[in-house]
């Protein structure tokens, strides 16, 4: 399947609807891969090793247990300059915006991140976690009359090459919609009856994934290091992780006035009752704007 990058193809949508993830290939170039790479670097002293201790994030399964907790890092967005910058960029990236205004609607924000989450060779995977049963307000999937309602959606973005058989990301397809609760052993990946799946990406590409479908992390078995840093956006209405303030600056504080209007439309606070105060994006191939 070709990927327009700035536009949304009625194969994507099918394939989307279908098997509940997208991987948009190539969406940033070396140079830009460098830069996010470089601004981490700086800042590895701040990476922290999540414990395994309790059992960790594999939750005591045979399947995904590891010598080590997974690595993450955040606080991108409020970085000095010049490290955050590739960052901001990525919060309303184009590709990013095409997909969105598509798959959540117009007027998407961001609910929280970014995250990085790394890995080094042996580190534990995440049990399967999301399904379309039990039904979840907040991130809930529904496709009706050829519209497709998406509430809550992670983008991915792949700063290191995923292999065959890494491990990292990993989902069941099609989950996001499944009417029938997940077994057990699905979760743990003790017995995951032939149904998930790793994809394989390079480093430049972009996930973009359901909340609602099942997925989590396979133990990671590369000699090279995991790094996708995650954005957690969310529909206008839909909230997962945000407080009672509505604004960008009551949310996150003064330094938002140094973001473009563009990025700051997308940290406002959930509800459809805006008073005319919210700023809808678009993305007219190769840049993003506010409309209204």
């Amino acid at each position: 399947m070709g990927n327009n990058l700035y536009t949304v193809s009625e194969e994507e949508k099918y394939f989307f609807d279908l098997r509940g993830y997208l991987v948009v290939r190539g969406a940033l170039s070396a140079d830009e891969v460098k830069a996010c790479n470089d601004a981490i670097d700086h800042y590895g002293d701040e990476i922290r090793t999540r414990s395994i201790e309790d059992g960790g994030l594999a939750r005591g399964s045979s399947a995904l247990t590891g010598k080590e907790g997974r690595r993450e890092l955040s606080g991108m967005l409020g970085w000095p300059e010049p490290y955050r910058e590739p960052f901001r960029k990525l919060l309303v990236h184009p590709v990013v915006v095409s997909r969105l205004n598509e798959f959540s609607g117009k007027g998407f924000r961001l609910d929280h991140g970014p995250l990085l989450i790394s890995a080094h060779k042996g580190a534990e995977g995440h049990t399967l976690h999301g399904g379309g049963e039990p039904f979840s307000q907040s991130v809930w999937y529904h496709q009706q009359n050829g519209k497709i309602f998406c509430r809550g959606i992670t983008v991915a973005w792949q700063l290191t090459d995923v292999n065959e058989g890494d491990g990292g990301f990993a989902c069941v397809p099609g989950s996001h919609k499944t009417a029938e609760p997940t077994p057990a052993e699905v979760r743990s990946v003790e017995d995951d009856m032939g149904l998930v799946y790793q994809p394989v990406m390079q480093a430049g590409d972009v996930l973009f994934f359901a909340e609602t479908m099942t997925h989590g992390t396979l133990p990671w078995r590369s000699d090279g290091e995991r790094r996708s840093v995650l954005y957690k956006y969310a529909s206008r209405a839909a909230a997962r992780a945000v407080g009672k303030y509505f604004t960008p600056q009551e949310r996150y504080g003064d330094w938002v006035d140094e973001l473009t209007p563009e990025q700051q439309a997308v940290l406002y606070g959930p509800g459809v009752h805006h008073g005319g105060q919210l700023p809808l994006l678009a993305s007219d191939g190769e840049t993003t704007r506010v409309v209204k």
